[in-house]
């Protein structure tokens, strides 16, 4: 049985290396004797699904292109799929090791592990461990949202996703038609950043608030891609790092230590409240609900509303 599957990858990669146009299923299932040899579209459909998985798992970069008549097909260019020789120094190799350390967690490990041993391939020294157990680095980012795997994968392969989207302020998800463009880890959460379809604007997503399964879309983008350093900037905008303005807020004496950290001036008010002035950005409004009750805002009267509105999205379920 690995003989036959790998066999069947070897055909379904030469297939894809060798053509110069897109190759539809229907036409690679012709081409290929183990696909032709399926009971039915829906064995074909799965094993076919689950060897192109396979074959990019393994490092093949295989685009997925839309005719004119709308049918989908596969190619695997050869100018995306030849690297030039690599040589790393004993730096960049441990740098590179610890980066597959961070992801050893999850669904993510295999892949880690995956990319682990192609750095060994390619120079890094053997006396360098980056798993090994009494490293003074332990780095983590936790994994907790379903939608990260398949968004990682849209933002890899240049797919538009589509999926539904729950606003803090909103009391039910809504639809989002998006071109992805990027995943960034901030402050413990993760955001994708790209564009969206339906409103014609960039838009930044918080992953624990996408509901339900993401589904691919078979198109291309309509949009570039900005750059990685522009994605970032967007991203730390929409999750309030970026502050051009101050707000007012009372906050319960012991309470809200994190907001007080950020403040710029605090008062005491008595029975029990402080005064606080705070770096105002896009996100507070997110942030300042976290602390319920013991959270007021004075001014400004825009940002109070939209607190106002989180609360009684939250207070609906």
């Amino acid at each position: 049985m690995a003989i036959a599957k790998a066999e069947r990858l070897m055909n379904l990669a030469l297939c894809l290396l060798g053509t110069r146009r897109p190759l539809s299923k229907r036409e690679l299932r012709e081409s290929i004797e183990a696909y032709l040899e399926a009971g039915n579209d829906d064995s074909f459909n799965r094993m076919f699904e689950r060897d192109k998985d396979d074959l990019r798992e393994l490092g093949l970069v295989i685009e997925t292109v839309e005719n004119l008549d709308g049918e989908v097909g596969y190619l695997a260019r050869r100018d995306s799929n030849r690297l030039p020789p690599i040589t790393l120094d004993a730096e960049e190799a441990a740098a590179l090791g610890l980066a597959a350390k961070v992801w050893q967690q999850a669904r993510l490990a295999g892949a880690a592990s995956g990319a682990l041993q192609k750095l060994r391939a390619a120079g890094l020294p053997e006396d360098v461990d980056p798993y090994e157990a009494h490293s003074a680095l332990e780095p983590r980012i936790p994994v907790h949202e379903a939608a990260f795997e398949p968004l990682m994968l849209a933002c890899r392969d240049r797919r538009p996703v589509l999926f539904d989207y729950r606003k803090a302020t909103a009391a039910r998800p809504e639809p989002r038609h998006v071109e992805p463009w990027a995943l960034e880890c901030w402050r413990g959460h993760w955001y994708l950043a790209g564009w969206d379809r339906d409103r014609g604007a960039e838009r930044v997503f918080r992953l624990s608030r996408i509901t339900g399964r993401v589904r691919s879309r078979g198109t291309r983008f309509t949009e570039p891609v900005p750059d990685v350093v522009t994605v970032r900037e967007t991203v730390a905008s929409w999750a309030g790092e970026i502050a051009d303005r101050s707000a007012l807020i009372r906050l319960r004496s012991g309470a809200g230590y994190p907001l007080r950290a950020k403040a710029t001036t605090v008062r005491e008010l008595g029975d029990g409240w402080d005064e606080l002035e705070i770096p105002y950005g896009h996100g507070l409004d997110a942030w300042l609900v976290e602390f319920g009750p013991d959270v007021v805002v004075l001014e400004p009267a825009e940002l109070r509303a939209d607190v106002v509105d989180r609360l009684r999205a939250v207070a609906k379920g």
